[in-house]
């Protein structure tokens, strides 16, 4: 498993390569990469993308388009829209449906977040509920939960191996539908995954809030660094067997031996 900035997570799992809502490029329209870009190795063999919902730095066209031959994996409701932007091998998938791709096995789950592709306020253009998935193996279970709040039918989900959730965003604040730290840790106690993944932090942001004096900058620079500390804190402080592993933006994920199973 390697972290590869944002919401774009690398999973090898029962023989296939998996690809988390991928963002590769060094932009996002106005937003920069605040970290290197990841190398062609860590997407030239992708098998299967997951998209969790629409937003531009989520669903991201240039990198969609970079996967070829990869299945892409979009919320029910967004085929055709992608299809039409030339993104090739979609497949689409709801909340409560599966997939199943030798022995890999996606399950959408619900999210909490606007589906919508300019955001919570626009009304035109395209639509498609947010999602997360389970994606399990008979060994692992790994939830990636995409943006999301906490919601009441979390505490349903089948206890994951691992989780991983986001414990931030690219802004110095957040808009509805997103855990920060705390939030994040409070997820955790009601999964009780054996390892947290924190993601959505620390990737991209508006260069010009990096270089601001005064506050405003502070801020931004210590949101690039400081929420999944937090995050980790916060587990800690709830007692939650909970191995939190806090990894950089490119870096492989270091995953403890995980107990059997309850």
């Amino acid at each position: 498993m390697r972290f590869l900035g944002h919401s774009t997570v690398r999973l090898e799992l029962a023989g296939r390569v998996v690809l988390t809502d991928p963002v590769l490029t060094a932009r996002v329209g106005p937003l920069r990469r605040m970290v290197p870009t990841p190398a062609p190795a860590d997407h030239a063999d992708v098998d299967l993308v997951l998209l969790s919902h629409l937003h531009v730095d989520h669903l991201h066209l240039p990198s969609l388009r970079s996967l070829r031959g990869a299945r892409v994996v979009a919320p029910r409701g967004a085929g055709g829209w992608l299809r039409a932007r030339g993104i090739t091998g979609v497949q689409e998938l709801g909340v409560g449906e599966e997939l199943v791709d030798g022995d890999l096995r996606v399950t959408g789950v619900p999210a909490v977040h606007s589906g919508h592709r300019w955001g919570p306020r626009s009304t035109r253009g395209p639509q498609a509920e947010a999602m997360g998935h389970l994606v399990e193996t008979p060994g692992v279970r790994v939830y990636v939960s995409g943006d999301t709040n906490l919601f009441d039918g979390m505490a349903s989900l089948p206890r994951p191996d691992v989780a991983l959730l986001p414990v931030w965003g690219w802004g110095l604040n957040l808009g509805p539908g997103h855990l920060d730290p705390a939030r994040a840790a409070a997820a955790v106690e009601i999964l009780r995954p054996h390892v947290a993944v924190p993601v959505h932090w620390g990737t991209l942001a508006l260069p010009g809030l990096t270089r601001a004096p005064g506050a405003c900058g502070e801020r931004m620079r210590r949101l690039l660094h400081e929420p999944p500390r937090e995050f980790a804190a916060a587990v800690a402080a709830s007692g939650v067997d909970t191995h939190v592993a806090l990894t950089l933006p490119g870096d492989a994920v270091a995953l403890p031996t995980p107990p059997g199973r309850p």
